[in-house]
């Protein structure tokens, strides 16, 4: 089984030509000439330890990241609130703080889910990359937009319209998706973040997440032996899920259709 947290080589695997990833990063449209130019901008993968902050709410803006293996989570301290609302989950190869460009603050925190290499882009070096390689800037345009859908379906599906199993299910399907483009198993796969975690975004309590979970497993959904989940039966499961998400197509292709 392949996990979301693979080890990272320090040797030979320092430059984006070198990484794995690279067909579904921001920089795929690049070149391997243009990739070797790309490097001189990029400040090297950084380690961040499990719960260690990578950006606090509130910080001024200076730079994206790319996620080079590992997991993090986006959390959002709301006024008059003790908790913290988990807003979004990054895995490898994503683009993190591109909701801080038009504000030039990073309007949430994002924290460690485990040990995880993070690429720093500093930003004016970045648009002035930019300016030069049109792919680069196609390919930011791109991550932005799939962003803002993101942050749509998000909404559709905590509209009060989703029952909690729909949303599981949507949320799991999502994971599966996201992960299965990245090169890992559609069908088995960590979960890095806790269940409160889970229902943080998905509007649940944890007790709810923990009940529908356990139901899912008795259904034959899915299978889980602590933080490792496999899904059992793929097609009920997308059943279930688009029923909630508002989403239509093929798995590889979907398409938001607007809130009711």
């Amino acid at each position: 089984m392949i996990t979301v947290s693979q080890t990272y080589s320090r040797q030979g695997d320092r430059q984006c030509a070198g990484c794995s990833l690279h067909s579904t990063c921001l920089t795929r449209g690049l070149s391997k000439a243009d990739l070797e130019a790309f490097d001189d901008i990029m400040v090297q993968p950084q380690p961040l330890k499990r719960g260690q902050e990578l950006v606090r709410q509130g910080q001024s803006f200076h730079s994206l990241y790319l996620v080079r293996a590992g997991s993090l989570k986006k959390v959002m301290r709301l006024p008059g609130r003790h908790d913290e609302q988990v807003i979004r989950f990054y895995l490898p190869s994503e683009t993190v703080g591109l909701e801080a460009i038009g504000e030039a603050y990073y309007p949430a925190s994002v924290v460690a889910l485990e040990t995880t290499f993070i690429c720093e882009l500093p930003f004016e070096q970045l648009v002035s990359f930019a300016e030069q390689y049109n792919a680069l800037r196609t390919e930011l345009m791109r991550c932005m937009s799939r962003e803002l859908r993101g942050d749509q379906r998000q909404v559709c599906l905590l509209s009060g319209r989703s029952t909690a199993e729909q949303r599981l299910a949507s949320f799991l399907l999502g994971l599966s998706r996201r992960l299965h483009a990245r090169g890992y198993s559609r069908y088995r796969f960590q979960l890095t973040m806790s269940r409160a975690d889970i229902g943080s975004h998905l509007g649940l309590a944890l007790e709810t997440v923990s009940r529908v979970m356990g139901r899912f497993q008795r259904q034959g959904l899915v299978n889980v032996s602590g933080r490792e989940l496999t899904i059992r039966s793929l097609e009920s499961l997308e059943a279930l899920g688009e029923e909630g998400s508002g989403l239509i197509g093929s798995p590889d292709d979907r398409r938001m259709i607007a809130c009711r």
